[in-house]
C-alpha cells in the first residue's frame, strides 16, 4: 500500500521537473544502454572494415525495429491504459489490462517470428539485400528475429507496463541488462568463439542471448511488482478484460504501433533508395541511422517518462499539472536536440568513422562509406529538434487516449510528407536529396502535430485556460 501511495504522490503532487526526472532519467539510461546494445553489433562488425557486413546490418535493422513497433501495441497501449485506470481509481481493471497485454504480446511475437521464418529471403531481397550482403543478412535475421523476437517483444512490453505503473527503475534495469550483456558477449562470440568470416553470426547469437536473459529478469521484476501495484500475470484476469477496455487499449496501442511501423516503413524506403545507388551508400546511410539515434533515444526516454504522468493527471482531471509536465518535457527535449545537432555538425567525420574501420579490410570501400556517412549525418541531424516535437506531441496524445489523433499524425507525417519527399528529393538531387528529406519531412510533420494537439486541447478545455500548447 505504501508503494501505491508513493506512486500516486509522484504522479499527482511532486513538482513537475522532479517527477519528470524521477521517471525519465531511468528511462533515458535504459534507452541509451538499449541504444548501445543495438549499436554494438554494428560497432564490432565495423572493426572488420567490411562495408558489406555493415550494409547487411542496415538491411536487418528495420526487421529488428519492427519488434519495437509490435511491443508498442500492448506495451504503450496497455501501459497507458493501466496508468489511466490507476488515475481513475480502478485497480481491478488495471490488473486485467496488464495481464491481457502480456499474453497478447506473447502471441503476437510468435506469429511475427513464424511469418519472418517462412518468407525470409523474399523479405531480405525487398529490404535491399544484394548478392554481396544477403548471406550475412540471412544469418543475422534467423537468429535475432526468427528465434529471438519473443524475448525481445516481451521484454519491451513488460518494461512499458512496469514504467507506466511507476516502476521505471525496474524497467530500465531489465532493458539495461540486455545492453550490457550484449556489449560483453559480442566480442566473445565474434572474435573468440566463432571463426573469421562469421562475425555477423556471432553478433546475432550474442544479441539473442542478451535479449533472453534480459527478458528473464523483467519477468521476475514484473512478478514482484504485482504484489504492490495493480498488475497481473493471471490468464483468468486477461480473459476477463471487457470489450470497452480492449477498445481503449487498441485505441492507443494500434496508433503507437503504426507510428513506429510507419517509421520502419520509411527506413525501408531509405534502404531501397540507397541500395539503388550502391551498397556503400546503403552502408553509409546505415551508419547515420545508428548515430542519429543518440538524441532520439534521450528524447524518447523523456517522452516515455512523461507519458504516465500525463495519462494519470488527464484521467484524474488535473489538467493544469498535465500541461506543466508537458511544457517541462518539451523544453528539456529541445535543449538536448539542439546540443546534439551542433555536435554532429562539428564532429560528423569522427562520429561516422567510429563505426567503420578504415585501416582493416578493404580500406578504399571503407573510406568511401565513411565519407557518405559524414555527409548524410550533417544533413539529417538538422531534423533533431523537429523530431522531438513529433515525439512529444504523439506521446502526449497517446497518454490522453487520443488514438485517432496519434494515428492521423503518423500517417500524415510519414505517408504524406517524409516518404514522398525522399523519392522526390532523391530524384532531383541524388543521395544528398535522400538525406535532406528527413529534416524537411519532420518539420512538416511537426507543424501538423502541433495543429492537432492545439485542436485536441481546445476541444477538452483545460480548466477554462483554453488549449494552447504553446
Amino acid at each position: 500500500m505504501k508503494n501505491n501511495i508513493d506512486k500516486r504522490t509522484l504522479f499527482a503532487e511532486t513538482p513537475a521537473p522532479k517527477a519528470l526526472m524521477t521517471l525519465a532519467i531511468p528511462t533515458i539510461i535504459s534507452q541509451m544502454i538499449n541504444l548501445i546494445y543495438n549499436m554494438v553489433d554494428a560497432f564490432f562488425i565495423g572493426r572488420t572494415g567490411n562495408s558489406y557486413m555493415m550494409a547487411a546490418t542496415t538491411v536487418t535493422l528495420t526487421m529488428v525495429m519492427m519488434n519495437v513497433a509490435l511491443s508498442n501495441l500492448f506495451g504503450i497501449g496497455g501501459g497507458s491504459l493501466v496508468a489511466r485506470r490507476m488515475g481513475a481509481g480502478a485497480p481491478k481493471e488495471a490488473r486485467q489490462v496488464s495481464a491481457f497485454s502480456v499474453y497478447a504480446a506473447t502471441a503476437l511475437a510468435l506469429v511475427y517470428s513464424a511469418l519472418i521464418g517462412l518468407f525470409l529471403d523474399p523479405i531480405l531481397r525487398f529490404l535491399g539485400a544484394s548478392e554481396a550482403t544477403i548471406d550475412y543478412a540471412r544469418s543475422y535475421a534467423l537468429i535475432v528475429i526468427v528465434l529471438g523476437s519473443l524475448p525481445s517483444i516481451l521484454s519491451l512490453t513488460l518494461a512499458h507496463l512496469l514504467r507506466n505503473a511507476g516502476f521505471s527503475s525496474q524497467a530500465s534495469a531489465g532493458l539495461s541488462m540486455g545492453g550490457i550483456l550484449n556489449c560483453a558477449l559480442d566480442p566473445l562470440f565474434m572474435f573468440v568463439l566463432l571463426p573469421r568470416g562469421q562475425e555477423v553470426t556471432g553478433a546475432a547469437i550474442a544479441t539473442a542471448l542478451s535479449n533472453l536473459l534480459g527478458c528473464v529478469y523483467l519477468i521476475w521484476a514484473y512478478a514482484r511488482a504485482t504484489r504492490e501495484a495493480p498488475m497481473s500475470f493471471s490468464l483468468r484476469e486477461a480473459l476477463a478484460l471487457d470489450r470497452g477496455n480492449r477498445r481503449a487499449l487498441f485505441a492507443v496501442g494500434v496508433p503507437s504501433a503504426i507510428l513506429t511501423g510507419l517509421f520502419d516503413l520509411a527506413n525501408i524506403c531509405v534502404n531501397i533508395i540507397a541500395a539503388a545507388h550502391n551498397d556503400l551508400v546503403l552502408a553509409g546511410m546505415g551508419i547515420v541511422m545508428k548515430v542519429e539515434r543518440v538524441p532520439n533515444a534521450v528524447n524518447i526516454g523523456i517522452c516515455q517518462g512523461m507519458l504516465p504522468i500525463v495519462a494519470f493527471n488527464f484521467a484524474s482531471g488535473n489538467h493544469r499539472r498535465m500541461k506543466e509536465v508537458m511544457r517541462t518535457a518539451r523544453f528539456s527535449g529541445l535543449v538536448i536536440s539542439f546540443i546534439c545537432m551542433i555536435f554532429f555538425e562539428i564532429f560528423a567525420d569522427k562520429a561516422a568513422g567510429a563505426f567503420l574501420s578504415t585501416s582493416a579490410g578493404d580500406t578504399a570501400t571503407a573510406v568511401a562509406t565513411v565519407g557518405y556517412a559524414a555527409l548524410f549525418l550533417r544533413i539529417r541531424c538538422l531534423a533533431s529538434p523537429v523530431q522531438f516535437i513529433n515525439y512529444s506531441t504523439s506521446y502526449s496524445m497517446q497518454a490522453m487516449g487520443n488514438g485517432k489523433g496519434t494515428l492521423l499524425h503518423a500517417f500524415v507525417r510519414e505517408l504524406v510528407f517524409y516518404i514522398p519527399l525522399m523519392f522526390l528529393l532523391d530524384r532531383l538531387f541524388g543521395e544528398v536529396g535522400l538525406a535532406a528529406a528527413l529534416p524537411v519531412g519532420e518539420a512538416c510533420g511537426a507543424a501538423f502535430a502541433l495543429w492537432l494537439m492545439n485542436r485536441w486541447l481546445k476541444a477538452h478545455s483545460v480548466e477554462g485556460e483554453g488549449g494552447e500548447f504553446y
